[in-house]
């Protein structure tokens, strides 16, 4: 698969995103706030479910990144910035209108965690940044089950978050 460059610029774009990052390991000191620039940028290693479901299945990450623009605020819940080395299971990113067309992006991490934006409207940037290497196995997520928390391992469903991959420094 060629690597994916996406722009999100509404809710509807913003679903598309989410569905390819979903199961995405970030680790904490890859999530790089930058008030001055109202910009918040993560690295992180996202799951290819587009190889996962072609004709011939491959189990793989990438490496990639995450660009949030005309960022107001951010705050964190269950995220502390002196744990660096802690890695988050990515489940999914929302959008709620607030005053058309501002809203609050948050993405939702295992284990209770997650990242609230305050925007003055979507302007979001997802690219694949090159590396690419084998997953030992493919997250999944029981139907109807809410997913496991991970919170403690740093581990996604069944798939480790190989951080032992390498990393671009987005700062």
């Amino acid at each position: 698969m060629d690597p994916l460059k996406l722009i999100a610029l509404d809710k509807e774009d913003l679903e598309v995103v989410s569905a390819h990052l979903q199961d995405a390991v970030v680790r904490v000191e890859d999530i790089i706030w930058r008030p001055f620039e109202h910009r918040l940028v993560i690295g992180l290693n996202r799951f290819d479910w587009e190889a996962a479901s072609g004709a011939n299945p491959a189990w793989r990450r990438r490496r990639a990144a995450l660009r949030f623009d005309r960022v107001v605020s951010f705050r964190a819940r269950n995220v502390s910035p002196a744990d660096k080395d802690k890695v988050l299971n990515l489940l999914a990113l929302e959008f709620a209108e607030t005053d058309t067309p501002a809203g609050t992006v948050t993405l939702l991490f295992s284990g209770g965690a997650a990242l609230r934006l305050d925007v003055e409207c979507v302007e979001t940037e997802f690219v694949d940044l090159g590396p690419v290497w084998a997953a030992s196995g493919c997250p999944h997520h029981e139907s109807g089950a809410s997913a496991p928390d991970n919170s403690k391992t740093g581990s996604s469903t069944s798939d480790s978050p190989d951080t032992d991959r390498p990393k671009t420094r987005l700062a």
